[in-house]
């Protein structure tokens, strides 16, 4: 695994309430997901992501949790095992240099995983490949330590090259964010 994947070990930070109190979930994505919708969680970690899509996309719809890490996944179980959202999530893993997924989705979350790929235009490349035509992207990069500004923008480059069009860019709490959309062909 790349050592500049977040570890298991550190996971426990990702679900505290301090932080469901400045990235609330639910404002960050309600704008973006509906009912019946079928949407992705690319590194999903424990969950955080995920259980509200989940809610948001109701009985009839469906979430993809994909993480890299097995331990992640695990976790996100534990959590969802016995609740009515379980079956609306399907957990994945993906492969290290590979998401893996064919299913098409309306909605695709990226949320602080972006910079830990280390090939973005392959990444980006695939993510275009499963999004239904009229999709979403949210990738949300953290500020400051790991992606400076221009990295940001090295990133909605690719983005634009390969065939997305930036159509947002919603304040995220410690984060960057860019909301992107299929050029039409």
């Amino acid at each position: 695994m790349q050592e500049n994947v977040c570890p298991m070990e550190r996971a426990g930070h990702l679900d505290g309430r301090l932080r469901r109190w400045l990235q609330d979930p639910k404002k960050i994505l309600g704008v973006y997901i509906k009912k019946g919708m079928t949407v992705l969680d690319i590194g999903c970690g424990t969950g955080f992501f995920s259980i509200e899509m989940a809610r948001l996309v109701d009985d009839c719809g469906k979430v993809i949790a994909a993480d890299l890490q097995e331990e992640m996944l695990k976790e996100l179980m534990s959590k969802i095992r016995g609740t009515e959202i379980e079956k609306r999530i399907t957990l994945h893993r993906c492969e290290e240099h590979k998401i893996g997924i064919v299913e098409k989705v309306d909605f695709i979350l990226a949320f602080y995983m972006v910079h830990e790929v280390p090939n973005q235009q392959r990444f980006l490349e695939e993510i275009k490949s499963i999004l239904k035509p009229k999709g979403k992207v949210l990738i949300v990069e953290p500020k400051f330590v790991h992606v400076s500004k221009r990295e940001f923008m090295h990133t909605i480059t690719i983005a634009r090259e390969i065939g997305f069009k930036p159509v947002e860019k919603p304040r995220v709490f410690l984060g960057r964010a860019v909301v992107l959309c299929r050029q039409p062909n």
